[in-house]
């Protein structure tokens, strides 16, 4: 299932949002990676610039073939400006390594927000909002054009709304879709996991299970065509 691709450019520099309405958004043609990345840590007009929160952008090998989007950084994202490193981030690494993928070598991590969103109602922070996900959407899908990956993958909700355009990720998990003519997966967020340990056959584990498997084995089947 194909996705619409936010053109980015210096004129116009526009893009649509989810509901297909033009809006202003950060856009410029990126050469490297890392004119996305600065262009990211120059940010101060973004919708969360205000919140005084750290640009978090990645962690890992951007000459990985997995990219691997995650959602908003979270507290300990924020204090040591990279994403998945706390309990969540110490869970998807275990997840890798169980089927032989180095998270920092085999592996490029991103968001879907490059702030933390601050927090609401004596919370630490809260979840992004769509104009958000809106906002940061053309440096995602950037950033996915320059890394180049034969396989992405979506964490949770936000991050299936940013690339997909949609969210159930219930439903999503564990099928391929095609974007920018690169194979996509929607998988569990770790925090999900989290919260629901449960191991029993078909629950969110056992599902995690099933989906880094076939993710691998696709992986594999890639790897040994480019070597034919």
């Amino acid at each position: 299932m194909a996705a619409s691709i936010p053109t980015i450019n210096r004129k116009t520099a526009m893009t649509y949002d989810l509901f297909h309405q033009q809006q202003p958004a950060p856009g410029k043609d990126y050469r490297t990676l890392e004119d996305v990345f600065a262009a990211l840590r120059a940010m101060t007009d973004d919708p969360l610039a205000e919140a005084g929160t750290k640009v978090v952008i990645s962690r890992g090998n951007p000459q990985a073939k997995i990219l691997l989007v995650g959602e908003a950084p979270g507290p300990q994202e924020n204090i040591q400006g990279r994403p998945f490193v706390g309990r969540a981030g110490q869970l998807l690494d275990k997840i890798l390594r169980a089927v032989d993928f180095d998270p920092e070598e085999d592996v490029f991590i991103t968001n879907s927000v490059f702030r933390m969103p601050p927090g609401e109602n004596g919370k630490a922070f809260r979840a992004p909002t769509a104009e958000e996900i809106a906002y940061y959407r053309p440096y995602v899908f950037a950033i996915m054009r320059l890394m180049d990956p034969w396989i992405v993958l979506l964490t949770g909700n936000v991050a299936c709304q940013s690339v997909l355009g949609k969210r159930g990720i219930t439903r999503l998990r564990g099928q391929w879709h095609t974007v920018e003519g690169r194979l996509v997966m929607p998988i569990f967020h770790p925090s999900y996991l989290l919260r629901n340990p449960s191991r029993a056959p078909g629950g969110p584990k056992a599902l995690m299970w099933d989906d880094i498997r076939e993710v691998r084995r696709k992986y594999d089947s890639l790897l040994q065509r480019r070597a034919s």
